[in-house]
């Protein structure tokens, strides 16, 4: 596998793992209106939305190298 296999690999897990706990914290911040909550919520959200862009960075970087 290939630097840009594994940032492929890597960057959707780490998207898809922060969605499911930002949504897990959005519903314990719906169910309780801890504040806490709320936080990790949006910052599990940001982290996923900055990791698309490194994603799209690192495969513009790497798009002369193949998947293989």
């Amino acid at each position: 596998m290939s630097l840009k296999a594994i940032h492929i690999v890597f960057v959707v897990c780490s998207v898809l793992l922060a969605l499911f706990f930002g949504g897990w914290e959005a519903n314990a911040f719906l169910q309780t209106h801890a504040r806490g909550s709320l936080l990790l919520s949006l910052g599990s959200f940001a982290s996923a939305v900055l990791l698309l862009i490194y994603g799209k960075a690192v495969l513009k970087k790497l798009k002369h190298i193949s998947y293989l």
